[in-house]
């Protein structure tokens, strides 16, 4: 399938930046380049903001029906569409085809859900104090045009997980996707507007994270910001949205700890976190890094997981039976080798992989790593990418210590057998979402999002839609 340029979306149009730079798009499988996307400069996002203006002006007062309608359609194209748009995000994020296709079916239900749940957006009626002829009101109104920066990792994912519930809720949104991956958030936002969207209420450009960001988070139109990145760049741009009051949803960077049980099903733990281990390359911010393991089932779990990693096919995401694509840019293979020259000079031994694959590409072999000691950057900074490691435990409490020892609380994992452990796992781990004896399972209808440094806010659940409404109170006295 060809590649396309992907150009801007502004006032319900398609169309070059103005003064028609663009950046290069690459293939992380070839390296090779694939096609070019728009650039936008402070002329165009001029033209953005004032469309997202008038596009929310336009979107809030349309009824919450009529806006479910429009999104139900939009999910329907994008359904019809996903055999389209997988090979794009294939070709730009390197993902196996059958990752990125599920990736685009998830966004069509995600759609599905927040269509529905903006019709339960509701105020109250409040008793008033003695005065029958005094009537109290708690109204919910949208914030107004929100501007969303979403990551390479899951081009459609992030975009839809803050277009769902700010379009649910009454709003206009800008997106500010990645240039890296550009096609996926181009073909996404294109449903919406063939099914009938009206202009400005979603937008879409591209161009320098920095200046981009800096100008539209201070900017009067924009009243809500809403990112997911890494937690340096998050603080950052909640501090910037922070000097001028802009309300701010942050899904940060994660580094989930995994606890392995001495009761717990040791296949079932290697099937479910290897699984989820190596799921886009290891790209994800809930992917299982710190692997904590009872002394009792160290071994076992360590050759079962090794040997898992081992059977994957790395490939280019378009061949058959590729079940593990390229990293996505140069960047995180430089990355990959400094972690793992790192932990194997402090002691860690390397069970599986440990090398880049090839010269051409950005592939990294499927690692794992045991007995890697606490001061290994592989167990304090985020690896985002396919590596493994793995310590052991005596008692769960050391092992709930060290899962809680670092800043991040996005997303933990747990096996066991026991209701008591299970227990003592859901009160003292301290992250925003956590799955015992399963893999993630994000849905809709659960709240998505960290604690601590992973940020704040939450990008599922009826949670998501109230970071996009106000709370307003009216009191109104017969006369």
């Amino acid at each position: 399938m060809t590649y396309p340029n992907t150009q801007l979306f502004i006032n319900g149009q398609w169309q070059d930046a103005a003064d028609g730079r663009t950046f290069p798009v690459f293939n992380p499988a070839t390296g090779q380049e694939i096609g070019r996307v728009a650039q936008a400069s402070k002329a165009d996002l001029d033209l953005a903001l004032a469309a997202a203006q008038k596009g929310f002006e336009t979107w809030r007062d349309m009824a919450p029906a009529e806006r479910a309608k429009i999104m139900r359609k939009a999910a329907t194209l994008i359904r019809e569409r996903a055999g389209e748009i997988a090979p794009l995000i294939t070709q730009e994020q390197g993902k196996p085809l059958a990752e990125a296709k599920g990736e685009t079916l998830a966004a069509a239900d995600l759609i599905d859900w927040f269509a529905d749940e903006g019709l339960r957006v509701y105020g109250r009626l409040v008793p008033s104090r003695g005065k029958p002829e005094l009537r109290q009101m708690v109204v919910k109104d949208p914030v107004g045009p929100v501007a969303a920066f979403t990551p390479w990792n899951f081009p459609i994912n992030q975009v839809v997980r803050k277009v769902g519930p700010a379009l649910a809720a009454g709003c206009s949104m800008l997106v500010k996707a990645a240039e890296e991956t550009p096609a996926g958030p181009a073909a996404f936002i294109k449903a919406f507007a063939d099914a009938g969207i009206p202009p400005g209420v979603l937008g879409l450009v591209y161009g320098n994270p920095a200046e981009v960001s800096g100008y539209l988070i201070p900017h009067p139109v924009i009243r809500k910001v809403t990112f997911t990145g890494s937690t340096p760049v998050g603080k950052q741009l909640a501090a910037l949205a922070g000097q001028h009051m802009k309300r701010v949803t942050m899904e940060l960077g994660g580094h989930a700890p995994v606890i392995v049980c001495e009761d717990a099903d040791v296949a079932l733990a290697v099937k479910t976190a290897g699984a989820a281990k190596f799921r886009n390359a290891g790209q994800v911010c809930i992917s299982p890094t710190r692997f904590l393991v009872h002394e009792s089932v160290k071994d076992e779990f360590a050759q079962g997981l090794a040997k898992y990693a081992q059977g994957l096919k790395v490939g280019d995401g378009l061949a058959e039976g590729t079940q593990m694509g390229p990293l996505a840019n140069p960047r995180r293979v430089a990355a990959m080798a400094e972690i793992h020259e790192d932990a194997v000079k402090k002691g860690a031994t390397v069970l599986a992989g440990g090398k880049r694959i090839g010269d051409a590409g950005n592939f990294w072999e499927p690692t794992v790593l045991v007995d890697v000691p606490l001061e290994a950057k592989v167990f304090n900074d985020e690896p985002f990418g396919p590596v493994a490691g793995i310590r052991s435990f005596q008692k769960l409490e050391e092992a709930i210590a060290e899962a809680n020892r670092l800043s991040y609380g996005l997303a933990g994992y747990a096996f066991t057998k026991s209701l008591k452990n299970a227990d003592l796992l859901t009160r003292r781990v301290e992250v925003g979402m956590l799955w015992i004896n399963m893999p993630a399972m994000p849905s809709a209808e659960m709240p998505f999002g960290g604690i601590k440094e992973s940020g704040y806010g939450s990008e599922g659940g009826p949670e998501s839609l109230e970071a996009y409404l106000n709370t307003r109170s009216v009191a109104i006295m017969n006369a």
